[in-house]
């Protein structure tokens, strides 16, 4: 019963005209019709859905029951979905799944622990868990060729994802959380390693850039770390400095 709650919660929060209407108004300015996009952590589809509809063609990642069997079945079936997550390697992982907060299901045993003590996490259980497939970016790029833009939203999992990358991409987004500033620290640090980034956040489900310039990596970490620990989660969007708009 709490796995139902939990799911029914997510397509409350996340399935709806609304919040499908902002991101689709967003990605309308960020993308180009034809452009292919990663979805990673698709969760319930909002991002894939509207991406689709500002013309891309999307590869949604995700490997967790049962949105991965409501994405089967709900998806446009020209969204490519692949029933997995990304890491490292192409290996299995045990997820910890929280039944009734399944947006902060993790494959990363830290984050669940730091968790537990975070402000806003303290009514959160991980009360079971789930052996999940893991692919890389590496491998999609060679399956279905390089993204114009990588979706990465997978609570704490970032860094991971990203091991899976040998090279650059246009433009890729990561979820931030104010309360675990170096998780985004040492994203920031690997896209560096990557290519020359900047960077811009958008705050919630708002859709909208938070800063009318894209800063460097030092200004962003500073940022970062004048958050309070309560602040509202979000996307952290970064570009190389040669790409469209940076």
């Amino acid at each position: 019963m709490k796995l139902w709650l939990g799911f029914l919660r997510s397509l409350a929060i996340y399935h709806n005209p609304l919040t499908l209407g902002t991101w689709r108004r967003f990605y309308r300015t960020q993308l180009d019709p034809g452009d292919l996009v990663f979805d990673v952590g698709a969760h319930v589809g909002t991002r894939a859905r509207a991406m689709r509809a500002a013309g891309a063609r999307v590869v949604a990642l995700e490997p967790q029951y049962p949105f991965a069997g409501f994405l089967r079945r709900t998806l446009p079936r020209d969204i490519e979905l692949v029933e997995a997550a990304a890491g490292g390697a192409e290996v299995e992982a045990e997820m910890a799944v929280s039944s009734r907060h399944p947006t902060v299901s993790s494959l990363t045993a830290a984050f669940v622990e730091g968790a537990g003590r975070a402000p806003g996490f303290d009514h959160v259980r991980w009360d079971r868990t789930q052996r999940v497939r893991m692919v890389t970016l590496d491998g999609l790029i060679a399956r279905f060729g390089c993204p114009r833009y990588v979706k990465i939203d997978v609570e704490g999992f970032e860094i991971e994802v990203l091991a899976g990358l040998s090279r650059p991409v246009p433009m890729l987004s990561v979820e931030f959380l104010p309360a675990f500033p170096t998780l985004t620290h040492a994203v920031i640090d690997r896209l560096a390693d990557l290519g020359a980034y900047r960077f811009n956040p958008v705050q919630g489900e708002t859709g909208a850039f938070l800063w009318s310039d894209w800063r460097d990596a030092a200004a962003t970490k500073v940022w970062l770390d004048t958050l309070p620990a309560t602040a509202t989660s979000g996307d952290l969007f970064a570009r190389l400095s040669c790409a469209k708009g940076a």
